[in-house]
């Protein structure tokens, strides 16, 4: 009798974790068939549509009714909008952010480690008018952004993460060895700010300064964004408000 149970619990822990796996088939694909979704998760089509079904009963993966492929249901952005009202960094965060973006007037965001990329909680788009940040990734390699660079500066084992995970380009300006990396790094730890510049997308800049914890680890970051071109003349007083910012925010969250 127990080993039937241990039997049908490990079952029972499989199908979740390939519900899980269909779920992310949509990160980078809007819309998907059965059998497309069956040949990624490597199962036969019968289990896919048991899955598709059991998600769609919840709210997580609807049907298109023209097309009649799948996709992320609105459940989802529920529970990641409450996700995120629930994150006390986010939070904290908040006022923060919109003094800087209102200081600057450029878009700014707060980033958190996330395996050997930074994501993005918060995004604060200029009050400019110009959306060239939208489109951005909410989800980006460590090298290519500032706010990357900072978190691994200040954080060992995020650094040794995206060393692992190597160093793909997304422009002709991207970090590509772990040589040019730790070099980059020693030079963030001495400046306590890193920069990038065409580096995650042509003609974008940032600034970032890490939030660190009350031992000094870097747990998130702040970082302001804009055209390179805005960046051109000085890059000194985002700099210094960015530095005041996180100091602020890792002050917030060890008290």
């Amino acid at each position: 009798m127990t080993l039937t149970r241990r039997r049908g619990s490990d079952g029972s822990l499989k199908s979740v974790s390939t519900a899980l796996e269909l779920l992310d088939c949509f990160e980078s694909t809007g819309e998907l068939g059965v059998t497309d979704l069956a040949r990624r998760l490597g199962v036969a089509k019968s289990t896919t549509h048991r899955l598709l079904t059991t998600l769609s009963g919840s709210g997580l993966i609807e049907q298109n009714p023209e097309t009649g492929l799948y996709r992320l249901g609105l459940h989802l952005l529920e529970l990641g909008q409450l996700a995120k009202r629930r994150l006390r960094l986010r939070t904290a965060a908040l006022p923060l952010l919109e003094e800087l973006r209102q200081r600057t007037g450029h878009t700014v965001h707060l980033a958190v480690p996330e395996g050997p990329d930074v994501l993005y909680v918060e995004r604060l788009v200029s009050l400019s008018g110009v959306q060239l940040f939208e489109d951005l990734p909410h989800r980006l390699p460590a090298h290519c952004t500032s706010a990357g660079k900072v978190i691994a500066a200040f954080n060992p084992d995020f650094a040794r993460l995206r060393d692992t995970a190597g160093f793909p380009a997304r422009t002709s300006q991207t970090i590509r060895t772990s040589a040019d990396w730790q070099k980059t790094l020693n030079v963030v730890r001495g400046q306590g700010i890193a920069f990038t510049r065409d580096e995650a997308s042509m003609g974008i800049t940032s600034v970032a300064a890490p939030v660190r914890d009350h031992t000094g680890r870097a747990r998130a970051a702040i970082a302001i964004i804009g055209a390179t071109r805005e960046f051109a003349h000085s890059a000194e007083r985002p700099a210094r408000l960015v530095v005041l910012a996180s100091s602020k925010l890792g002050q917030t969250l060890c008290l």
